[in-house]
């Protein structure tokens, strides 16, 4: 199997990902598109983390930051065996990370839910290691959960958005779901590349299947 080139149809096995570092990236100090909170915990007491990867993160995290409730975001890698890989690393498909989004959110005001919910209908969650154009394990669809009750109401959301993209044509989810492990912050130029502070007209071709989710749905936990 070759991991090379634009065609990486596998995540590449531990012992062939490369060797990393233990020296971790500089994050910033403060949120781009909220000034006043970090990106690193601690976190507010009674908040929770979720884990998406849905594609480009770039467009990603834009999608959470405008959920009311989120308390902040961030982007980076994860889900895969290199420590503190470089984007040209993960982009290479030799370390086995996806392009994810910490999502800090506030479950007495969004519930794990309706993240789930943003998270089906922000990407097309039927296309294996690939987003549209971009193409490779790193864009691969991912919900890396935090606890039993997150894996327990992301499957059941899937099964019921898996019956709606059914209806409509469309083929089986590839979604991985699988627990978070370590989460390793991307550079600084990718934390909220998309922002009015950043550049006010980025774009990132991050699109869903225009299939409505109806993971809003009172399963699972918070």
């Amino acid at each position: 199997m070759a991991w090379f080139g634009r065609n990486k149809p596998q995540v590449i096995p531990a012992a062939d990902a490369l060797p990393g570092r233990t020296t971790a990236v500089v994050v910033p100090s403060s949120h781009a598109v909220f000034p006043d909170r970090g990106l690193q915990p601690p976190f507010p007491s009674g908040h929770r983390t979720a884990v998406f990867g849905m594609g480009c993160f770039w467009g990603a995290e834009r999608v959470f930051w405008s959920v009311p409730g989120v308390w902040t975001t961030a982007v980076g890698y994860a889900g895969g065996h290199t420590p503190h890989p470089t984007y040209e690393e993960v982009c290479s498909g030799l370390t086995g990370h996806a392009e994810v989004v910490l999502v800090v959110f506030d479950p007495s005001v969004v519930p794990f839910q309706e993240l789930l919910r943003v998270f089906w209908e922000g990407h097309d969650p039927t296309q294996g290691m690939r987003q549209g154009a971009d193409i490779g394990t790193q864009y691969r669809s991912v919900i890396l959960y935090a606890d039993e009750g997150q894996r327990v109401t992301a499957a059941a959301s899937q099964a019921v958005y898996q019956q709606v993209l059914d209806a409509a044509g469309f083929n089986a989810i590839t979604t991985e779901l699988a627990p978070v492990g370590e989460f390793y912050y991307a550079e600084d130029y990718h934390q909220q590349y998309l922002s009015d502070a950043k550049n006010p007209y980025g774009y990132c071709g991050l699109g869903g299947t225009g299939v409505s989710c109806p993971a809003g749905l009172n399963i699972g936990q918070t």
